[in-house]
């Protein structure tokens, strides 16, 4: 029998460019931690990182292309964890 795993990935960064969003809300809708907050324009923000499982939703369903999840790499990880 198959497990999902509950293995969380740590999340650097989530960076959004308002160059290409167009507020439409995709990302703040799909995102199942409810990290993103819209502004006062609509636009999404980052308003809870800790919450980011990773799964990259909010980067494959934004018809603009205008998010990318950045996931930490494991020597971040190990320099934070004092093991590097």
């Amino acid at each position: 029998m198959a497990t999902k795993s509950t293995h969380k990935k740590k999340i650097k960064e989530i960076r959004i460019d308002k160059k290409f969003c167009k507020a439409c809300g995709i990302c703040i809708e799909f995102c199942p931690t409810k990290v993103f907050d819209a502004d006062e324009f609509g636009y999404p923000v980052v308003a809870r990182l800790d919450a980011c499982t990773g799964c990259k939703l909010c980067e494959d369903r934004c018809p603009d292309l205008a998010i990318e999840v950045i996931e930490e790499k494991k020597e971040e990880k190990e320099e934070k964890d004092g093991k590097g």
